[in-house]
């Protein structure tokens, strides 16, 4: 009977198993629905960046964030055109610098649950850098579809029908 009861037990786990929540990524899901069309991998703390083609000015914008406790930290902001849309001075204990042309404000600590973004149609072109490789979003992500950017942990049934972008 015990023995029986361990088998079913076990079964059980091992059925459940690949839809128990492990992997820490950051989610691109379709609008404000759970439907998660993209991931990347990546352990808490750890940096990565969305740049994008400024549509007034046509240069680019990197905005560098991390993950943790389930937040998307901003810590840094940099662009090539000081102008319309971008922010003329740091805010608190950031810090607002120009180095080879470029303007940082660096020392954020801008905190998100999440992020929306509409992936660029025209000129945006969003990429996401990672580990210094960068991955155009419209490869993997329709242009023009709403998505939004969340820090979460996802099941391995999750990661098969999900789209991987650092494996692109």
């Amino acid at each position: 009977m015990r023995l029986k009861l361990f088998i079913l037990l076990f079964a059980l786990i091992l059925i459940s198993l690949p839809f128990f929540p492990y992997k820490q990524v950051v989610a691109f899901t379709f609008e404000d629905e759970e439907k998660l069309l993209a991931y990347l991998s990546l352990e808490e703390k750890e940096a990565f960046q969305i740049q994008y083609t400024h549509s007034i000015h046509n240069s680019d914008v990197t905005e560098t964030y991390r993950i943790s406790s389930n937040q998307i930290i901003q810590t840094e902001l940099a662009y090539k055109d000081f102008a319309i849309g971008m922010p003329a001075n740091a805010e608190g204990d950031e810090l607002f610098i120009r180095k080879g042309g470029i303007y940082y404000i660096k020392n954020m600590n801008r905190t998100f649950s999440y992020i929306d973004l509409r992936i660029g149609q025209v000129k945006a072109n969003h990429r996401l850098i990672y580990e210094g490789k960068t991955y155009t979003l419209s490869s993997d992500i329709k242009s023009g579809t709403w998505v939004r950017i969340t820090p979460k942990k996802i099941t391995l049934w999750q990661q098969l029908k999900g789209v991987k972008i650092n494996d692109s």
